[in-house]
């Protein structure tokens, strides 16, 4: 074989692959972070807001129960939602494509613990 053979060997493919991203584990571990204090926070909180609320008895405002409703349905739809987006960031391929979707579903898993947070420091008055 002639030296203007071996630099074509061996042939490179048409499409080149997307080069790994070294930064692609930096989203979901921020996320991963921030989950294991709010997720606890939230569910403690807002799982007590009803007790907080216990002094109006029936006569609690028409907001009041909107809100507690709220909570409890974030709570427990949420909880879907964050576990299939924080799943999901850290399962995306690691390669620089994909690199926004996974930033975009880390911070999404982030929602609804800190919406219910925001709902039980809100809470209106009876």
């Amino acid at each position: 074989m002639s030296p203007q053979h071996r630099a074509t060997w061996p042939p490179r493919p048409a499409l080149q692959r997307d080069p790994r991203d070294r930064t692609a584990w930096i989203a979901p571990t921020v996320a991963t972070v921030l989950l294991a204090v709010l997720v606890p926070a939230a569910a403690l909180l807002g799982g007590m807001s009803v007790m907080a609320t216990d002094g109006c008895g029936n006569d609690c405002s028409r907001a009041m129960t909107t809100s507690l409703k709220l909570i409890y349905g974030t709570l427990f739809f949420g909880a879907f939602l964050t576990h299939g987006a924080w799943i999901t960031a850290w399962a995306l391929p690691w390669t620089r494509r994909w690199s926004v979707p996974r930033a975009w579903l880390a911070g999404l898993s982030l929602l609804p613990p800190v919406f219910v947070l925001t709902l039980v420091f809100t809470l209106p008055g009876s």
